[in-house]
């Protein structure tokens, strides 16, 4: 199974990745919401989770996460948020969209671990 990372930062998809090889999932990355679109209407059956950013030129996150959520084929796939973007209203927002889970920036490979696996239903 693979999980998506959809971040405009290189260093966030970096530390992504490695968690993601941590918890043994075939890891995607997508630098904004177009590519991501164009990655998921591809994969959306093989994709366990994605980790979308808000904050991204052209497609933004909270559109992505509109997108996603309307699609009778992607409409199931957990979305975990992962911004800079720590006002409440924005957190609620998000998971008002239907994130499942909400990581700010900046975080640790520990942290970002830890909230892949309550995502994907894992616990610990």
């Amino acid at each position: 199974m693979k999980i998506l990372s959809v971040d405009d930062s290189a260093i966030i998809r970096k530390i992504i990745k490695m968690a993601v090889e941590v918890i043994e999932y075939e890891f995607l990355e997508a630098g904004d919401g177009e590519e991501a679109l164009s990655i998921i209407e591809k994969d959306y059956c093989n994709i366990s989770l994605i980790l979308l950013d808000l904050n991204m030129p052209g497609i933004n996150g909270f559109e992505l996460l509109k997108i996603i959520k309307s699609d009778d084929r992607f409409k199931n796939i957990p979305v975990m948020m992962v911004t800079t973007e720590s006002e409440k209203l924005s957190i609620i927002k998000a998971i008002k969209s239907g994130a499942s889970h909400y990581v700010v920036k900046p975080f640790t490979m520990e942290e970002v671990t830890k909230k892949m696996f309550e995502a994907l239903g894992k616990g610990e």
